[in-house]
């Protein structure tokens, strides 16, 4: 008997937009360098090697965020303890929607994510670290 999804990942995505805040490449943009915020970049390491990251950008794989994030997990990452806007992106801002909405749900604030994610971001010459050989 096939499956019955009654829920289709692009319902999940429109309550994250509708939940959290949606930054434009121009906002990210003077956002960047900012030292109260970090940029999350929740790719999956192969995306990363092959095109690089926001320059400045910390790596949070999204399977691990939630683990990152909170201060009782033994995974848990100091610079998610710190007094910044947390600024999260994947390749095109799918992922970074479900990331923000968790990253809220949890409690960490302030949040957003960049409409466009990162194919934006190099299309509209953003700075970005080259892939590490």
């Amino acid at each position: 008997m096939p499956q019955n999804i009654t829920k289709s990942v692009f319902d999940f995505i429109d309550e994250a937009n509708a939940a959290t805040r949606q930054i434009s490449i121009a906002e990210a943009r003077d956002m960047h360098g900012r030292a109260d915020v970090i940029f999350i970049d929740i790719r999956d390491v192969r995306e990363i090697a092959k095109s690089g990251r926001i320059a400045g950008a910390r790596h949070v794989p999204r399977g691990m965020l939630e683990f990152w994030i909170d201060p009782k997990s033994p995974y848990h990452k100091d610079f998610f303890a710190g007094d910044k806007t947390f600024v999260f992106y994947c390749a095109a801002s799918w992922r970074s929607a479900l990331a923000a909405k968790t990253a809220q749900d949890m409690g960490l604030a302030p949040v957003a994510h960049i409409d466009g994610g990162f194919n934006a971001w190099t299309e509209a010459g953003g700075p970005v670290e080259a892939p590490r050989s």
